[in-house]
């Protein structure tokens, strides 16, 4: 498929959530809890109260970092990712645009997705998967870029 076929498909196509991709660790989303809302769909909401003293958050879509643990399934389906609160699961990584291969053990990715299950250990199917490896400060900045989103929030 060439790119204007490509970005024909993305406009024909609906995104049916309402927000934009939520940045949150692995344990975060451990602690959310699902609802199902008017139209019968699921959606997974954060609750901030304790830690920021501010409202639920709906994490129904994510921005996730963390580094490659395990690649499973037949066609290399499933990835384990490991941020630096714990691990979680993303589905559907072989059916993700990715440019040159980088889904090896030990890379550093940033995954958007949409969440599937919090617990026992969070799921996230793929939508988008980026190499951040070569550069370093990604990994560093994580957690501080998550903690600063959630206090600035509303």
């Amino acid at each position: 498929m060439d790119n204007v076929a490509a970005v024909q498909q993305c406009k024909s196509t609906p995104w049916k959530y309402q927000s934009p991709p939520i940045k949150i660790l692995s344990h975060q989303l451990k602690r959310c809890e699902s609802r199902i809302k008017n139209n019968a769909q699921i959606s997974f909401w954060f609750d901030r109260s304790v830690q920021w003293e501010k409202s639920a958050l709906d994490v129904t879509v994510v921005w996730m970092q963390g580094t490659i643990h395990e690649i499973t399934g037949e066609k290399n389906t499933t990835a384990k990712i490991q941020d630096d609160s714990g691990m979680f699961t993303v589905t559907g990584v072989d059916s993700v645009p990715k440019g040159k291969p980088f889904l090896i053990k030990g890379k550093y990715v940033m995954v958007m997705g949409v969440v599937q299950s919090c617990t026992p250990e969070p799921v996230i199917r793929a939508v988008k998967i980026t190499d951040l490896s070569e550069n370093p400060i990604h990994k560093k900045a994580w957690l501080l870029e998550v903690e600063d989103l959630h206090r600035t929030l509303p």
